[in-house]
């Protein structure tokens, strides 16, 4: 009898060490998927503003320069209709906006 219980007890150990050695493989494998996935995929970069009073007025300022931008495009396409003097109109505007923002929004003050 005592035979019996030893031959038992080993089949159960072995069957216990059995199912450790497949946990600690399938665990293996998993953290192997997880390290090679943190490398693929990039992190979230979050990006915040700035809050001061400068960065505020200056974004009052960009939307105000933006919306004048808009509005002489709309205004010159609305009047001439010319793809031409359109685009013509868009590049100027292009080369014209930051010496707007420079003469209308003085940055020393």
């Amino acid at each position: 009898m005592s035979k019996e219980r030893a031959r038992r007890r080993a089949e159960r150990e072995a069957e216990r060490a059995r199912a450790i050695r497949l946990n600690e493989e399938r665990q293996a494998r998993a953290a192997r998927r997880r390290a090679l996935l943190a490398r693929l995929i990039p992190r979230p970069i979050r990006i915040a503003r700035q809050g001061g009073l400068l960065a505020r007025r200056r974004r009052g300022q960009n939307a105000v320069l933006g919306l004048v931008f808009v509005l002489v495009q709309v205004v010159a396409w609305l009047y001439w209709g010319s793809p031409f003097l359109s685009l013509t109109v868009f590049v100027f505007s292009l080369l014209l906006a930051p010496v707007v923002m420079t003469l209308a929004f003085d940055r020393r003050t």
